[in-house]
C-alpha cells in the first residue's frame, strides 16, 4: 500500500493527476510514477444486461423528488440508461434509495459510489442494496478528495479505491462500471490502468471527457493492453460559460478553448452547442472499440429541467443519425 497517497490509494493514480504529474489534493507529485497493478485473483465480471447506446449524465436537485421526476420524465424516452453521479459538495439521497426512485421515475440508473464518505461495510450495504433493486451497473470511484472550505468537520474514509470497491461489487453480484481519464497523467499508461481494473472485476468503462484524436489513440493502447470489456465514450455538452466550466474546471478533464470560444460566441449558443456536440458524438461512435456515448456535463445553467431537454435532444439527434447509418435490414 502506499500509505502517503493522500486517499489512501492502493491501486492509484486515480484521474486526478494534475498536468505537471501533482496531487489534486495535495501540493506534492503524485506518489504512483507509474499504475500499480492488481495483486489479487482476477476477478470474473458481472456482464450487463445490456451495453447502452446512450448513457446520460442525470442531474437535479438534491433532495428534490419533485424535480428528480421532471428530469426524469425528460430523459426516459431519449436514452437506455442515466448515470447518478456524487459529488464532495453536493450530497443526495442515499445511492440505494435514489436509484428505486429513479426506477419509479421510469428511468434505468447507473448508481455511482465513492469511497470518500463511506466505509467498507457502508459500501457493501449500498451495493447489497443496489443489487437487490436489479440496478444495472455501478460506477466505482474512489471519489474526489473534498475541497478545503467543503465541510471541513466531517472526516473523509477512503477504506477502499475504486478498483478495490469493483472487485467487491462483483463478489456481490453488481455488475462493475469503472472510470478511466485518457487525458490524465501519465497518458501513456492510462489503458494498462484500465486492465488493471478489467481484472479486478469492471465489466465496462465510462472515459471522461477528452479529443477525438486523444480517445483513438487510448482504444488503440486498450486493445494492445488486453482490455475487452465494453467502452463508454463521454460527449461534452455545453451551451453557455457555466455549463462549459464544470466540464474543463477538474483535472483530467479537457475541452478545446477554440471549440468552447466558438459554442459561446454563436448567436445562439444551444443551437451551437447541439451542434457541436453531436458532431464529436458521430466521431467518437466511429472510433473502434468504443460501444456507447455518455451524455456528459450540465448542458446548461439555466436550471435542471432546461438541461435536461438539452441533453435528451442531442440523444434524440444521436440516434437519429445512427438509424440513418445503419442500413436497413433485408426482407
Amino acid at each position: 500500500m502506499t500509505g502517503s497517497c493522500p486517499k489512501h490509494m492502493v491501486l492509484g493514480p486515480c484521474g486526478g493527476v494534475r498536468a505537471d504529474g501533482g496531487c489534486e489534493v495535495v501540493s506534492d507529485p503524485c506518489v504512483f510514477p507509474v499504475p500499480a497493478q492488481w495483486a489479487g485473483s482476477s476477478v470474473p465480471p458481472v456482464p450487463l444486461r445490456a451495453v447502452p447506446l446512450i448513457l446520460t449524465d442525470f442531474s437535479s436537485e438534491p433532495y428534490s423528488v419533485r424535480m428528480l421526476r421532471a428530469v426524469a420524465k425528460t430523459l426516459a424516452p431519449s436514452c437506455d440508461a442515466v448515470l447518478v453521479g456524487e459529488h464532495q459538495d453536493r450530497p443526495g439521497f442515499p445511492p440505494a434509495l435514489l436509484a428505486s426512485m429513479l426506477q419509479e421515475a421510469g428511468v434505468r440508473p447507473w448508481m455511482t459510489l465513492a469511497c470518500r464518505d463511506r466505509n467498507r461495510i457502508v459500501l457493501e450495504q449500498e451495493l447489497s442494496g443496489l443489487r437487490h433493486l436489479g440496478v444495472d451497473a455501478v460506477l466505482c470511484v474512489t471519489g474526489d478528495a473534498r475541497a478545503y472550505d467543503v465541510r471541513p468537520d466531517v472526516a473523509q474514509v477512503f477504506d477502499l479505491d475504486g478498483p478495490r470497491l469493483a472487485a467487491l461489487a462483483a463478489s456481490i453480484g453488481v455488475s462493475a462500471a469503472v472510470p478511466e481519464t485518457p487525458a490524465a497523467p501519465p497518458r501513456r499508461l492510462r489503458a494498462f490502468r484500465l486492465a488493471q481494473k478489467q481484472r479486478a472485476g469492471a465489466a465496462v468503462a465510462v472515459l471522461n471527457h477528452d479529443s477525438v484524436a486523444s480517445v483513438t489513440g487510448f482504444m488503440a493502447d486498450a486493445e494492445r493492453a488486453g482490455v475487452t470489456i465494453p467502452v463508454i465514450a463521454s460527449v461534452a455538452v455545453f451551451t453557455d460559460e457555466p455549463s462549459a466550466a464544470v466540464l474543463s474546471g477538474l483535472p483530467g478533464l479537457e475541452l478545446d478553448p477554440e471549440a468552447v470560444r466558438r459554442v459561446l460566441d454563436d448567436p445562439d449558443p444551444v443551437a451551437a452547442g447541439l451542434a457541436a456536440a453531436a458532431r464529436e458524438a458521430r466521431a467518437l461512435l466511429g472510433i473502434p472499440g468504443v460501444a456507447g456515448l455518455n451524455i456528459s456535463g450540465a448542458a446548461s445553467a439555466r436550471g435542471y429541467e432546461f438541461a435536461a431537454q438539452v441533453k435528451a435532444e442531442l440523444a434524440a439527434r444521436i440516434r437519429e443519425e445512427r438509424d440513418h447509418d445503419v442500413p436497413a435490414a433485408r426482407s
